[in-house]
């Protein structure tokens, strides 16, 4: 039976009340194609939890879906080197829709190591 990848909910920023409080007590750095918002030690012992924006300037929903299908599992592949605790708001622009996903993934670390929440 083949492993299923799973990004589960106590993984996710979920509520609007999240979000902004990443946004006016946390950090963010852009990119290119993302701009990634962080709060570093929101919840100290937890795991690192993510959240994903894209507007519809980003696309119809197909493309939105793919985009945040991407970012999930760029998350999900680096979730044991990103600081515990670390609450992370990835928000991609309308070029993301054209990049491919080593692109992507390339420059989530880059600015992930730029915000400095990467344990390596």
């Amino acid at each position: 039976m083949e492993k299923r990848l799973r990004f589960p909910k106590s993984r996710r920023l979920t509520l609007d009340s999240e979000f902004k409080r990443v946004r006016t007590e946390g950090s963010s750095v852009c990119g290119a194609t993302l701009t990634l918002g962080v709060l570093k030690n929101a919840e100290s012992i937890a795991a690192a939890r993510a959240g994903f924006i894209t507007s519809r300037r980003v696309g119809n929903a197909v493309v939105r879906n793919r985009i945040r299908r991407r970012l999930r599992e760029i998350f999900r592949k680096h979730q044991h080197e990103i600081s515990s605790g670390a609450w992370i708001v990835t928000i991609a622009s309308a070029r993301a829709a054209r990049e491919t996903f080593d692109t992507l993934e390339d420059e989530w670390l880059r600015l992930a190591g730029r915000a400095s929440i990467l344990v390596l």
